[in-house]
C-alpha cells in the first residue's frame, strides 16, 4: 500500500452539518447522511426492536435510536423551504419527539432506552464536553481573552433590567412586581431547571410556608414556555444571517462574537479543518474526557461551580497559558467538530424525551397573562444582552444570543437547541459559562427578593 492510500485510509472527510444538508439530500435522497433505502431498512429495524421490547439498554442502541430519529426530523424540516432557515428542522427535534411520547405513538422501550442513554450514560456530557473543549481550544487565543472580560456587562445588565422592566409589566396588568420576578423572570433568567425552578420552589415554599409543589407547575411553565421562545428567536436570528443584511455597522456577526478592530487571524475564528486523521480525533476525545474529569473533581471541593464551569474554566487556562502543543489543541477542536456535525440531532431528541414534558407546555399556554410575561422576559433580555453587549464591541446578534438567549432558555439542552437553531454552536464555551455563572448570580438575587413574596 502505498504512503499516500494509507494516509487515506486514516483519514476523516468533512461532511456538511446535518441541520443545513443542500440540494437534493432536502427532497428525500438521503436521510441521516445515509440513502434512504438504507435509512427504511435500519430504520424498521430498530422500530421492530422496540415494538417487541427488545430494544437493548445500552449506550450504542442509543447512539443509533438517536441519530435515525434526528436524521428523520431534520429531513422532515428541510422539506419545507422559508422556514427551515429559522429553525423548523432543531424546533422538529426539540419538541416532536415528545410530543409523540405524550401521545402514546412512541413505544415505551424506545423511550426509556433514549432516556437512559441522555441521563444515565451521560450522552449529554459526552456531548456538551467535546463542544466546549474543542471550541475552546480551537478559539484563537486573542479572541478568548478580549471577548471573555467583557461578558460581565451583558450578563449583569440584562439580568438588571429583565428583573426590573418584567417587573413593572406584571405590576402594570394586575400580576404583581414581586410575583413577575419570583415566578416568571428569576426561573427563566436562571439557565436551567438546577438553579431555576428546582431551588426556587424550595425557597418560595420556605418562605411562604407552604409545599413546593405548589409552586413547581408555574415555575417550569415560565421555563419551558421560554424556551421555545428562545428557539424561534434563534431561528430567526439564523434567517435574518441568511439573508446577509446589515441593519448597522455590528448587527450581525454571522458567528463572529467580537467587531473591535485587530489582526483578523487573532479576533476571528479559523477555518475549519478539511479533515482529520483517526489518532487526532482519538486525542481530542481524551483531552475533552481529561477536562470533565478535572471539572467532577474541582465541583467536589468546591461546589459552588457547576462541573460544566470548572472545565470551561481549565480549558481556558489551558488555552491561555500555552499548556499544551498545537496539534493536540487541533485534535480537540477537530473533535468537537466531529460532534457537531454529526450528534447534534441525536442530542436534540434525546433530549426532547428525556426532559421535555408536553403537559407543562400545554398548561403554559393556559394563560395568556403568563405567556405575555415570558415572551416579555425573553425579548427583553435578548434585547438588552445585544445592547449592553455592542456597547462593549460585541456583534448585536452573538451578543443577543449569548448571553441573552441563552439565559432564558433551559440550560445545556437549552444551549444545544438555540445554538443549533441560531447555527452557531461554536458559541458554546460563553453560553455555557454564562449559563452557570450567570445562573448562580440570578439564584443570588433571587434569594434577596423572596422575603417581600405574601
Amino acid at each position: 500500500m502505498s504512503t499516500n492510500s494509507r494516509t487515506t485510509d486514516l483519514t476523516i472527510e468533512p461532511t456538511d452539518r446535518p441541520m443545513r444538508e443542500k440540494g437534493p439530500d432536502r427532497l428525500g435522497l438521503n436521510i441521516a447522511s445515509i440513502p434512504a433505502p438504507l435509512y427504511l431498512v435500519l430504520a424498521g429495524l430498530v422500530l421492530a426492536a422496540a415494538i417487541t421490547g427488545n430494544l437493548p439498554d445500552t449506550m450504542v442502541v442509543g447512539f443509533a435510536t438517536t441519530i435515525l430519529l434526528g436524521g428523520l426530523f431534520i429531513w422532515i424540516g428541510n422539506l419545507f423551504p422559508v422556514v427551515r432557515d429559522f429553525g423548523l428542522p432543531t424546533i422538529l427535534c426539540t419538541f416532536a419527539p415528545a410530543t409523540l411520547a405524550f401521545l402514546g405513538l412512541m413505544p415505551e422501550n424506545l423511550v426509556t432506552v433514549v432516556q437512559n442513554f441522555i441521563d444515565g450514560h451521560g450522552f449529554l456530557d459526552f456531548f456538551v464536553v467535546g463542544i466546549i473543549a474543542g471550541s475552546i481550544l480551537g478559539m484563537p487565543r486573542a479572541l478568548l481573552l478580549k471577548a471573555g472580560p467583557r461578558f460581565a456587562v451583558p450578563v449583569v445588565g440584562c439580568l438588571i433590567a429583565t428583573f426590573v422592566l418584567v417587573g413593572l409589566i406584571a405590576a402594570l396588568t394586575g400580576f404583581g412586581f414581586i410575583e413577575g420576578i419570583l415566578f416568571v423572570a428569576a426561573p427563566i433568567m436562571a439557565g436551567g431547571l438546577g438553579v431555576g425552578a428546582l431551588p426556587m420552589s424550595e425557597m418560595y415554599a420556605s418562605a411562604t410556608g407552604g409545599d413546593s409543589a405548589t409552586f413547581m407547575g408555574d415555575l417550569m411553565s415560565a421555563v419551558v414556555m421560554a424556551n421555545v421562545v428562545c428557539i424561534l428567536i434563534a431561528g430567526i436570528y439564523n434567517g435574518l444571517g441568511k439573508r446577509k443584511k446589515q441593519l448597522f455597522i455590528g448587527f450581525n456577526g454571522h458567528g463572529q462574537l467580537l467587531r473591535i478592530k485587530g489582526r483578523s487571524d487573532e479576533l476571528t475564528l479559523p477555518p475549519k479543518r478539511d479533515a482529520s486523521s483517526f489518532i487526532a480525533l482519538g486525542k481530542g476525545l481524551l483531552i475533552a474526557g481529561s477536562l470533565f474529569v478535572f471539572g467532577n473533581l474541582m465541583a467536589a471541593f468546591l461546589p459552588g461551580l457547576h462541573p460544566y464551569a470548572w472545565a470551561i474554566i481549565a480549558a481556558a487556562a489551558v488555552k491561555i497559558f500555552g499548556l499544551l502543543p498545537q496539534d493536540v489543541e487541533d485534535s480537540t477542536a477537530d473533535w468537537g467538530d466531529l460532534i457537531g456535525a454529526v450528534l447534534v440531532p441525536a442530542l436534540l431528541v434525546g433530549v426532547s424525551l428525556t426532559y421535555i414534558d408536553i403537559t407543562d407546555v400545554l398548561a403554559s399556554l393556559s394563560n395568556p397573562l403568563f405567556i405575555l410575561l415570558t415572551i416579555c422576559t425573553v425579548i427583553i433580555a435578548t434585547l438588552t444582552s445585544g445592547v449592553l453587549g455592542w456597547l462593549v464591541k460585541f456583534n448585536f446578534v452573538e451578543a443577543s444570543i449569548t448571553p441573552g438567549l441563552v439565559m432564558a432558555d433551559t440550560g445545556g439542552s437549552g444551549d444545544v437547541s438555540v445554538l443549533s437553531a441560531a447555527n452557531r454552536m461554536h458559541l458554546m464555551p460563553f453560553a455555557a459559562l454564562t449559563n452557570r455563572l450567570g445562573g448562580a448570580l440570578v439564584l443570588f438575587v433571587t434569594s434577596l427578593i423572596v422575603p417581600f413574596l405574601t
